[in-house]
């Protein structure tokens, strides 16, 4: 593999005015991308009768931009690493951007969802800057800008839901779609002003064979996730999707081994440090997504139920803004956690306050206050779960392959949410009683629910807690990289 470009001695910061507003920029993108995910929720159930749709090919509003966010975050972190960082974030926040301006125009259903997975594209956003601020910023700052990126994922979940809320109440719904095209043009031109691009280039030709492989391969294995519920988990589609991912997969993997410059590297992701970060990052993401996934279906369920407190879709989308404030003020103590104890305990103790916050669900979903205490809660461990493992992944692979690690990092947490939403769907379907003649998910269920995302986190904790320790520092092991290996030193790192 072709040796990296080195790091220079970060000095842009001090080289104009716009340079300081790198990070408030990229944290805009952050936060914007995941309002992005967000934004159709609140109008699905009304799609149908606004696009003359099915409601089974609504849902595809949001399996669409699931699909094409899980392929491209570690393709377009891969690009990122050989092109330029900056380059493919722009490019990634364009295509998010124009999808935006199509679904403003169109109402024709099929439109509509090529127009969501062009937006998948943004996903890419997160990995991308943090390898930007890895690169750009000094070792004393680092670790707090990455922890706020990190942040972004559940800030923008947040706010997103109650936004799009108001905005389609008090607006026509392609509205939503011109005010996020807006911001997403917006979100260009202050990249192209703010962020600088980074030096750190890994040189070699993209690995198409690899991308197209593990495009086909993600898109079998989600697709069956995320439809299994829907078109059965024994039909003949769903076991073939499952078998297809796991052929296609097998071949891709073998095939990466022997690549002299692979999409992924997976001889860094067997370390134990990468590869135990990576199923951290699976796990997690399944607890986090269940948090915001079952809340919003508890506080709206129908006070008839005996447990529901029949509210409207904006006080649902206002009962989860606290867990978004929370992840925005909890951020900078995460990076001094890592930065005192590490980032594997940082991620152990996140992964813990999240279980901490499920007990708190099962103990009491009854009463409107101690809901939002026991998903505050979860939002705090999520922010403290998610900081750590980017600086888990920046420990633990050179400097040039940054945004490509993070990007598969990325992906097992989405891979996570999308597990955690079938799991999920299947409980709550299993758990349920008529209310005035509709079916409507027990208390019980909800329970149950919890108690499966609280096992999870604890699990994750465990996967934590099995990471090797911290080495020797960052910049340490930089210089060292920089350094050519002695026949012993090359012999021992065989």
């Amino acid at each position: 593999m072709a040796s990296p470009v080195p790091i220079p001695a970060p000095t842009r910061e001090d080289s104009g005015p716009r340079a300081r507003f790198a990070i408030p920029v990229l944290a805009y993108c952050g936060i914007l991308m995941a309002v992005m995910q967000t934004v159709v929720v609140p109008l699905l159930p009304d799609l149908p009768r606004l696009t003359g749709a099915s409601p089974a090919a609504v849902s595809w509003m949001v399996t669409a931009s699931l699909l094409s966010g899980a392929v491209l975050t570690p393709v377009l972190g891969r690009a990122g690493d050989m092109y330029g960082k900056r380059r493919v974030l722009l490019l990634s926040f364009a295509l998010m951007a124009a999808g935006s301006v199509i679904c403003a125009l169109t109402s024709q259903i099929g439109v509509l969802i090529a127009a969501r997975a062009l937006q998948g594209a943004a996903s890419s956003v997160v990995p991308l800057s943090i390898s930007i601020l890895r690169d750009e910023l000094p070792a004393e700052r680092r670790g707090s800008a990455i922890a706020l990126m990190s942040s972004t994922v559940g800030i923008g979940a947040a706010l997103g839901l109650p936004a799009a809320a108001m905005v389609i109440q008090y607006a026509d719904w392609h509205t939503m779609f011109w005010v996020t095209a807006a911001l997403g043009t917006t979100g260009v031109a202050l990249i192209r002003w703010a962020v600088p691009e980074s030096p750190v280039r890994e040189p070699g030709r993209f690995d198409v064979s690899g991308a197209l492989g593990l495009a086909v391969g993600l898109v079998c294995l989600l697709l069956a996730v995320s439809q299994g519920g829907q078109w059965g988990w024994g039909s003949p589609r769903i076991v073939g999707l499952f078998l297809g991912a796991v052929v296609v997969l097998g071949l891709w993997w073998w095939r990466q081994l022997r690549a002299e410059r692979p999409l992924v590297d997976l001889r860094l992701v067997s370390r134990p440090r990468v590869g135990l970060s990576h199923v951290a990052a699976l796990l997690t993401g399944f607890a986090f997504y269940a948090n915001s996934l079952v809340t919003a279906q508890l506080v709206q369920a129908p006070e008839a139920s005996g447990y529901g407190l029949g509210l409207s879709i904006v006080q649902t989308g206002l009962c989860l803004l606290p867990g978004g404030v929370t992840m925005l003020l909890f951020s900078p103590l995460s990076a001094r956690i890592s930065a005192a104890r590490g980032p594997r305990v940082t991620l152990a103790l996140g992964a813990a306050v999240i279980a901490t916050g499920y007990a708190v669900r099962i103990a009491d979903s009854r009463d409107l206050w101690m809901i939002m205490v026991g998903a505050a809660v979860v939002a705090t461990g999520t922010t403290l779960a998610y900081s750590a493992l980017p600086a888990l992944i920046l420990h633990a692979v050179p400097a040039s392959q940054t945004a490509s690690a993070n990007g598969v990092n990325v992906l097992m947490r989405t891979i996570g949410q999308a597990v955690s939403s079938a799991a999920v769907a299947a409980v709550l379907v299993h758990h349920t009683s008529l209310v005035g003649g509709a079916p409507v998910p027990t208390l019980h269920g909800y329970l149950l629910a919890f108690a499966l995302a609280g096992a999870i986190a604890l699990a994750a904790c465990a996967v934590a807690l099995t990471i090797p320790g911290d080495a020797e520092p960052e910049e340490v092991r930089a210089a060292r990289d920089r350094t050519p290996a002695t026949g012993d030193e090359a012999m021992e790192g065989a």
